[in-house]
């Protein structure tokens, strides 16, 4: 059995990866932080974000990479995830390259509940390791892909991985869901 979003004290950080994007090889491809997601990859988020909400993921706040694939992903997240308005707060701590450690200490510096998080690889990932102590290596997020951890308490300093699920995972959730 997958482990629900926790209704109790503590923090609950969801990682969702953007879905696909306009591929770099295309010749009408633009900067990298203007890429946007294809059709097939908004279809693919929004299944993924269903997915996620059948597992009971409803963040207070999704904290997303100023790049448009990422803001994509999470308004679309927000559509399906979220119970109030403006939940979507952009971030320089989730540009590629930027320090686990300082948006884990903006994402702590909320309140308890659930907080999503919508990056690229191979950040996310490292986030991930960052935060529970892990290796590195542990997982390779893959698009529309996402990760769950949880801090007890807001005090503990390692997080508990609670789930990792790859987009045809949560895809499948999604149709169950139904």
């Amino acid at each position: 059995m997958l482990w629900r979003v926790s209704e109790g004290a503590g923090v609950d950080l969801v990682l969702f990866r953007h879905g696909i994007a306009i591929d770099r090889a295309d010749p009408d491809c633009p900067a990298d932080p203007e890429r946007a997601l294809t059709a097939k990859g908004e279809e693919r988020t929004a299944r993924a974000a269903l997915g996620l909400a059948a597992l009971g993921v409803a963040p207070r706040f999704i904290f997303t990479s100023p790049y448009v694939r990422a803001r994509q992903t999470a308004e679309i997240a927000a559509r399906f995830l979220c119970r109030h308005e403006s939940p979507v707060v952009t971030t320089a701590a989730l540009l590629p390259g930027a320090s686990p450690r300082e948006l884990l200490k903006e994402v702590r510096s909320r309140e308890e509940g659930c907080v999503m998080c919508v990056g690229h690889a191979p950040d996310l990932d490292e986030t991930l390791a960052v935060s529970s102590g892990a290796a590195r290596e542990l997982t390779h997020l893959k698009k529309a892909g996402a990760a769950m951890l949880r801090w007890e308490r807001p005090a503990d300093r390692l997080a508990r991985l609670v789930w990792i699920l790859e987009p045809r995972a949560l895809r499948a959730l999604s149709r169950a869901r139904r």
